[in-house]
């Protein structure tokens, strides 16, 4: 079984807030999410709970516990086996914060319209 590429979504002014939000991580919280990232890699859309989860519009949060930290990182599918990591954060409460949710649909909105203009180019 071939693995899916994973990437970040990088934003119209080179910004890549997911890996923004990796990087700044400590080290033993960053290796964990690092690994869900892997699994995330690995398995895809077969990945299931706890360590993924469907939240709405086509967004997916993928889910890492270091310690006492919990993060989420929030993504969709894109053709051909695409994973596009959109934004990450702390999860301070039961429930994930809508505007990280709607800040992931912006972002995929963006992504998928800036990849149109690109395939209309290519024609």
């Amino acid at each position: 079984m071939s693995l899916f590429t994973v990437v970040f979504y990088v934003k119209t002014n080179g910004e890549q807030p997911a890996k923004d939000f990796l990087e700044s991580l400590d080290k033993k919280t960053r290796a964990k999410t690092v690994s869900m990232i892997v699994l995330l890699q690995e398995n895809g859309n077969e990945l299931r709970e706890p360590y993924s989860k469907y939240l709405s519009e086509g967004i997916f949060e993928l889910r890492a516990k270091a310690g006492t930290g919990i993060t989420r990182i929030l993504y969709f599918f894109y053709y051909d086996r695409h994973i596009i990591l959109t934004n990450g954060f702390i999860k301070k409460t039961q429930k994930t914060p809508r505007s990280e949710t709607d800040k992931a649909k912006r972002y995929r909105k963006d992504y998928l319209e800036r990849k149109g203009r690109e395939n209309e180019q290519q024609i």
